[in-house]
């Protein structure tokens, strides 16, 4: 990024480039803002900042895939209000650094990146977190505070009400592991994968724009089960707190659609700790099912899934080599994520795009999700890849 970077602002002394990870979430969906449990793993798919000082007091971030720039005095960003503009991203976790104490200093900032946008593999928090790398320039904040800064920031700036999954797993991703993380405690475990296995995500190459609405709506609904609930069970909390059991017992009492969200909440925090021991064991029919299992519950009482992702699991499950899949992400289009054998992955991939475009005339983009390390400093800039 060294030569791209001088060309675009007359210099390159004092570069470093920080790298954070997208991720894909194997299982708990729409549990992490219920304080429950999700199992992702950080990506090789990754968003790199190149920062530098600047000397004339001024702000610049550059964009390689929009081509775009935009530029500031540093002495008015701690004004600056959302735009609805990719650079809110950024420009979010600047604030939040400055409220946490921080001076923000003049930067050339640029960004290269390999997660595809909208895709569900949490573009947004691989900007927010390898951004917060680059103002900081060297300057330490605690892993899991990084981590919470940067959710702030999406929900404070951006104005998106999530929960802390995607900042953490790109803090906290580590190689050839899942991590399952209790949303509540914010603590985490390592959970190694049966080597009998890996995973692939397909895109939808679509993003329907019922995606931020529906987020927050779901975010209410899940608050009103939670009221309900209460009335037989004072000491729940939250969703995460409920047992299937004890929810079949409220479930009567709710409206119909209430009680469809928080059955899929109550259920799917339970299937991500079986899913664990499923993988403790090498019961790789038992994870594929439990996969499915999401699938269906985010399709049918979450609603949170579409026509495209739909195929893509179906059209998955036919194929040679396949234990499971399921939509992974907010939904209304994004990325599927399938449990296959190794050596099935080819076959895969070349029957799942073929199915896809003949089905809507799309041809989706696959990636190999290879669990990786969370964010940090890049030291080494051959492993940085070229512009997109």
């Amino acid at each position: 990024m060294i030569e791209p970077f001088r060309e675009r602002f007359g210099s390159a002394e004092g570069l470093r480039v920080f790298r954070a990870p997208g991720r894909t979430n194997l299982i708990g969906e729409h549990t992490d803002y219920n304080m429950g449990f999700v199992l992702p793993v950080a990506l090789d798919l990754a968003t790199y900042v190149a920062a530098a000082p600047s000397r004339d007091g001024k702000l610049r971030i550059y964009s390689e895939h929009r081509a775009e720039a935009m530029e500031w005095d540093i002495d008015a960003v701690a004004a600056l209000t959302p735009q609805h503009h990719w650079s809110d991203y950024p420009l979010g976790v600047a604030h939040e650094l400055i409220a946490a104490g921080f001076a923000l200093h003049p930067a050339n900032l640029m960004i290269r990146s390999t997660v595809p946008e909208g895709s569900g593999l949490s573009s947004s928090a691989a900007l927010e977190v390898s951004s917060a790398l680059a103002f900081l320039n060297g300057r330490t904040l605690e892993p899991l505070e990084l981590a919470k800064l940067c959710q702030r920031a999406e929900r404070n700036f951006v104005g998106m009400p999530c929960g802390i999954m995607d900042q953490y797993i790109s803090v906290f991703g580590r190689e050839h592991s899942a991590v399952e993380i209790d949303c509540r405690s914010l603590g985490h475990r390592l959970v190694s994968l049966p080597a009998e296995i890996t995973f692939v995500a397909v895109n939808t190459m679509v993003k329907h724009a019922l995606a931020g609405s529906a987020y927050k709506d779901r975010v209410q609904e899940c608050a009103a089960a939670v009221k309900g609930v209460q009335t037989q069970f004072p000491e729940a909390q939250s969703l995460r707190d409920v047992t299937p059991e004890q929810f079949e017992q409220v479930a009567p009492t709710l409206h119909e659609l209430i009680a469809r969200r928080g059955r899929h909440v109550v259920t799917e925090t339970a299937r991500v700790g079986r899913f664990v021991d499923a993988s403790s064991r090498g019961d790789l029919s038992g994870m594929g099912a439990l996969m499915v299992q999401s699938h269906r519950s985010l399709q049918h009482d979450y609603e949170v899934s579409c026509a495209e992702l739909d195929f893509l699991v179906d059209a998955a499950l036919k194929l040679e080599g396949v234990f499971g899949s399921r939509m992974t992400g907010g939904g209304f289009g994004g990325c599927t994520v399938t449990m296959l054998r190794p050596d099935a992955v080819a076959a895969f991939s070349r029957d799942i795009a073929q199915a896809y475009q003949q089905q809507f005339a799309v041809i989706p983009a696959i990636y190999p999700c290879k669990p990786s390390d969370g964010a940090a400093e890049v030291k080494n800039f051959e492993t940085i890849p070229a512009a997109q």
